[in-house]
């Protein structure tokens, strides 16, 4: 069986995060959605996905294919009704599609096919703040699902240790003279990633593949580290996509990080208002601030973004794609993609000058700036220039 990805009716709400992926690789929990889809099929996916992300993740349909909706958590319950799908028969939740068969270049028509209620109850990814605030759950079923009849690596005497059955590292990761609390959830640390002395983690934790948390650092769950990406200071409740910075002091809580951010020394977001109030966060589709029925809420950052030294980001801050950030003081809480300044005011940073960064950024990680993600970048651009109003 061929199985395929489709973003759903959520990738508005997910943005800027979905500005630049299918929903199908948000990090979340250990493992992107994608990963942890092909690891319990057993099987590649593809993608549908909007047109101008479509060559980097390009559809591959067979002959029968299942789609799914990416935006699902798989439940064993979900994954038997998926594994079991016939011809014409579609999976709903409520008014949401969640899943059905299809035939190589069959007109779908929902009103002719079976339609069968998602079993069980299911995590679903609805809002970006959806991706820290649920990130507990997602660490400690990735947990179970990648660690079951496995052995971790042997844990180094240095380190203090607490229920040592909840932690598990990889080959060749470097884990000495640490602190390891996995009383509140598991503790993760992925092949080749590097915990230097000194550091403190209280469960449920994840770090990526090469991932390097620095000395002294202070991490509390549910908070993961993605592959590759660099992490020091405290940081609470948080996720990094791949390949992102937080390698400095400073604290970061409740918050998002996209693929290739960087977050200059000192950098520091409040994640709780001083009146103690809900939370409003910027939403793309209304274009105005949604509640998110949170107290604690923090930063939410898209790809390539970078702030200077001493940055102070306000409870609640959305940051698109492609922003570079510094000075003093607090700059607003909703800045466009491809911005370029702070508090004193801003202006737009055009993608020649982004092109370059991003080349020489990747270039370090021995990794290659091509056409495509130019291309995916200059439609972002467009895209969001009526955001632009400085």
């Amino acid at each position: 069986m061929n199985y395929i990805l489709f973003d759903g009716s959520v990738r508005n709400q997910l943005l800027p995060f979905t500005f630049t992926r299918p929903v199908a690789d948000i990090r979340f929990g250990i493992l992107s959605m994608r990963e942890r889809w092909e690891l319990i099929l057993g099987s590649t996916t593809s993608t549908i996905t909007e047109d101008y992300l479509s060559e980097k993740w390009p559809l591959v349909e067979f002959e029968q294919n299942v789609m799914i909706n990416a935006a699902y958590f798989p439940s064993s319950a979900f994954i038997n009704q998926i594994k079991n799908l016939q011809k014409n028969e579609a999976i709903f939740d409520g008014e949401e599609i969640v899943a059905f068969y299809t035939e190589e270049d069959q007109e779908v028509d929902f009103s002719a096919y079976k339609q069968l209620e998602i079993a069980g109850d299911v995590l679903k990814l609805e809002h970006t703040w959806d991706i820290f605030s649920k990130n507990d759950i997602a660490i400690k079923f990735d947990f179970q699902l990648i660690t079951e009849d496995r052995e971790s690596q042997p844990i180094d005497p240095s380190n203090y240790v607490k229920n040592a059955e909840n932690i598990f590292i990889e080959e060749g990761a470097v884990v000495e003279n640490c602190s390891l609390n996995a009383s509140n959830g598991p503790i993760y640390i992925g092949k080749d990633a590097l915990v230097m002395e000194g550091c403190f983690f209280r469960g449920p934790i994840a770090i990526g593949e090469e991932a390097i948390v620095k000395m002294g650092a202070k991490i509390y769950g549910a908070t993961t580290i993605g592959p590759g990406s660099r992490a020091g200071g405290e940081i609470n409740n948080a996720v990094m996509f791949q390949n992102s910075n937080k390698g400095h002091e400073g604290y970061l809580g409740n918050s998002v990080l996209g693929e290739w951010c960087n977050l200059g020394a000192d950098t520091n977001n409040s994640n709780l208002k001083n009146n103690y109030a809900e939370v409003r966060l910027w939403d793309y589709e209304t274009e105005g601030f949604a509640k998110t029925g949170l107290q604690f809420c923090g930063l939410m950052m898209g790809d390539h973004s970078k702030c200077g030294i001493n940055s102070m980001f306000n409870t609640g801050t959305v940051v698109g794609v492609s922003c570079n950030i510094f000075g003093t003081g607090y700059p607003r809480n909703f800045i466009p993609s491809f911005s370029w300044g702070g508090s004193a005011g801003m202006t737009t940073y055009q993608t020649k000058k982004v092109f370059e960064v991003a080349r020489l950024v990747l270039e370090r990680r021995k990794m290659e700036f091509n056409a495509q993600d130019e291309a995916i970048l200059e439609h972002v651009f467009e895209e969001t220039s009526k955001y632009r109003r400085y």
